[in-house]
């Protein structure tokens, strides 16, 4: 019998995005925050995690063509890699900024692209690191210790 690694992942699971699938945008968030429900995990690291995840979806469904979302749960930290197929972010530190959006008017008419998205999953998120190449996407990471 082998031994599990502390920072292996005990579930992990993926989820595709469309962009501009504004239908079914918010399904992938809720789909997680039902996950870590059902296994347990604290009221305060789900609300948390829902606000960031749901941020991340919509921006991909703003700006992006597709995304795939990764979520890796260990036993102190749940992980969640957002991979897009996109425009890319020109610069992540004015992306940072409250307010500052590149959403399209046609975002904006339907109430989004406000330009919190990225600076909310920072306020809920222990650890984030977005990396993005102009003319092929954005990697949002984002981490939450389970135990708060």
């Amino acid at each position: 019998m082998t031994e599990q690694k502390q920072d292996a992942p005990l579930l992990e699971q993926e989820f595709t995005v469309e962009g501009g699938d504004f239908i079914h945008a918010g399904e992938v968030s809720s789909k997680i925050k039902r996950i870590l429900k059902d296994i347990g995990i604290s009221q305060e690291v789900i609300r948390r995690t829902a606000i960031a995840t749901y941020e991340a979806e919509m921006n991909v469904v703003c700006h992006a063509m597709r995304g795939k979302f990764r979520l890796a749960i260990t036993p102190d930290k749940l992980v969640i890699v957002v991979q897009d197929e996109g425009k890319g972010i020109e610069d992540i530190d004015l992306a940072m900024q409250e307010g500052f959006s590149t959403a399209s008017e046609q975002v904006r008419e339907m109430g989004f692209g406000a330009g919190m998205g990225l600076p909310n999953i920072k306020k809920n998120m222990d650890d984030l690191n977005v990396t993005s190449e102009v003319g092929k996407g954005t990697r949002v990471e984002m981490g939450i210790f389970t135990e708060q």
